[in-house]
């Protein structure tokens, strides 16, 4: 199984939730809190279970998902 990880620039992220419903593993989740620009802002809730797919940072409109893939 592949082990991943993901880093979300949450001051651009606009939150619009098509990174949490693109995760097969349901990492991704939006903050009860909001950024500066008043967004609920993604992030990885369990980001224990990501698996580096890519699919989050794939649909991003605003680029703001960085997936990284660790090598076991």
């Amino acid at each position: 199984m592949n082990k991943g990880a993901i880093e979300i620039d949450q001051e651009k992220c606009k939150g619009c939730n098509i990174c949490v419903v693109s995760c097969p593993h349901q990492v991704i989740s939006l903050s009860k809190e909001v950024n500066d620009k008043g967004y609920n802002y993604a992030f990885a809730e369990y980001h224990d279970k990501c698996t580096g797919c890519s699919n989050c940072g794939i649909v991003c409109p605003d680029g703001v998902i960085t997936v990284y893939r660790v090598k076991i």
